[in-house]
C-alpha cells in the first residue's frame, strides 16, 4: 500500500491537493481536498500500462470551470427538492432555489463548492484512507444547522474504494449525499458509452415533472428503456431515449440497498474492465452525460455521452415523499452512509 500527495493547482487562490492511494495490486484512486473529488480511478492493463475508469483531466479549471458537479461529493442533499422548501418536526425551512424554483445539489454553495479539511490519511497492510470534513453553517448554505460531514475514502487489497459519510448537526437539518463521479471504463479513444453494459438491481423507477421532480409513482422499468435488470448495452437504451428532451437518461431508480449484493455494474467487454457499485441506500441517479457543453470533458475530448454519473443516495425529494426514506437529521444523532465501488480488469 502506497499513499502519496501531488499539488493540484489552486482554487479562490488556495492551493489544492491531491492524495494519491495504491494498493498493492497496482489499483490507484486520486483523491482531491477540492470537493473530496475523486480525480482518477486506474487499473492495470493487460499491456503493463494503467487506464482510467472514469473521466478525468490533470488540469483542475476544467473540474471547476463545468456545472456538472464532475467527480465531487454532493450534499447536504443530492439531487433535487422540490420548491427549495421542506418540513421537519412540523416546521417549515426554505433554502437556495438554484434551479428555477428548485434547490439542486445543496444549492450553490453546497459541498462541492469548498476546499475541504484533510483530518487525516491512515496505512496499513491491507488497505490505504484518506479523511476529509467540511463544517458547513446556515450563511454558508441556507440550510438549518451548523453540519459537520466527514467523508473518508478507503482502498484496499481486494481492489474496493469505499466511501464513508458521517454528520452531525447542532439543529434540525436534511443529510442524503453522494459522489457525483463519471464513469467510462473503456478506452480513451471511446467516444461514447454506447458499448458498455450496465446492470441495475431495480424492478421501478421514478415518474418526474417537467423540472424532474418525483411525482410520487414508482414506474415499472420492465418493457421500458429503463430496464437493465439483464447487462443491457447502453446503445440499445439510448436509442429511444433519443427523442426525449434530455437525449438520454437523468433519472431516478428505486435499488435493493445492499453492501454485499451488486447494485449496479458496469462493464466495458472490450477491454474487461467492469465496476460493481454497492449501496446501503434506496435510490440511483444516472445521467448519461447528456450535453455536448464544451466544458463536459475526458482527456480534453467533448462528446454527449461521454460518462454516466452513477449517484447512489436516498430517493430524491424524500422531504415531500416521505415513503422514498428519511434524511432528517436531528441534533444529538450521528447519521453514516457508505458508498463502494469494486473494479475488475
Amino acid at each position: 500500500m502506497e499513499l502519496s500527495k501531488v499539488p493540484f493547482g489552486k482554487y479562490n487562490d488556495q492551493a489544492v491537493t491531491k492524495y494519491v492511494l495504491t494498493n498493492d495490486n497496482g489499483v490507484q484512486a486520486g483523491i482531491l481536498n477540492f470537493a473530496g473529488l475523486l480525480q482518477s480511478f486506474k487499473v492495470p492493463t493487460k499491456d503493463g500500462g494503467k487506464a482510467d475508469m472514469i473521466l478525468t483531466s490533470e488540469n483542475l479549471d476544467e473540474f471547476t470551470g463545468n456545472g456538472f458537479c464532475t467527480n465531487r461529493l454532493i450534499g447536504r442533499v443530492a439531487g433535487r427538492i422540490a420548491d427549495g422548501e421542506f418540513k421537519i418536526d412540523g416546521q417549515e425551512y426554505h433554502v437556495e432555489q438554484n434551479e428555477g424554483k428548485n434547490t439542486l445539489h445543496g444549492g450553490k454553495n453546497g459541498f462541492y463548492s469548498h476546499i475541504w479539511h484533510v483530518d487525516g490519511t491512515k496505512l496499513t497492510d491491507d488497505a490505504v484512507s484518506l479523511t476529509l470534513s467540511l463544517t458547513l453553517t446556515e450563511e454558508m448554505d441556507s440550510f438549518p444547522g451548523k453540519m459537520h460531514v466527514t467523508a473518508t475514502y478507503t482502498l484496499d487489497n481486494d481492489d474496493n474504494l469505499t466511501l464513508k459519510f458521517s454528520a452531525t448537526s447542532d439543529a434540525n437539518t436534511l443529510f442524503n449525499p453522494t459522489n457525483h463521479t463519471y464513469w467510462n471504463p473503456a478506452k480513451p479513444s471511446a467516444a461514447t458509452i454506447d458499448n458498455l453494459k450496465l446492470y441495475v438491481n431495480s424492478a421501478n423507477h421514478l415518474a418526474v415533472d417537467d423540472g424532474k421532480i418525483p411525482t410520487g409513482e414508482k414506474v415499472a422499468n420492465a418493457g421500458t428503456p429503463f430496464d437493465f435488470s439483464t447487462p443491457t448495452k447502453l446503445a440499445d437504451a439510448l436509442k429511444p431515449m433519443a427523442t426525449t428532451k434530455e437525449n438520454g437518461f437523468d433519472d431516478i431508480w428505486e435499488v435493493t440497498p445492499s453492501l454485499d449484493k451488486p447494485v449496479a455494474t458496469l462493464e466495458d467487454p472490450e477491454s474487461g474492465r467492469k465496476m460493481t457499485l454497492y449501496s446501503d441506500r434506496n435510490g440511483l441517479v444516472m445521467y448519461t452525460m447528456n450535453s455536448d457543453d464544451p466544458t463536459v470533458y475526458n482527456h480534453g475530448e467533448v462528446h454527449p455521452h461521454n460518462g454516466i454519473a452513477m449517484e447512489a443516495q436516498t430517493l430524491s425529494d424524500t422531504p415531500h415523499h416521505p415513503e422514498f426514506g428519511n434524511i432528517d437529521l436531528h441534533p444529538g444523532e450521528e447519521k453514516e452512509y457508505t458508498i463502494k465501488w469494486h473494479v475488475e480488469y
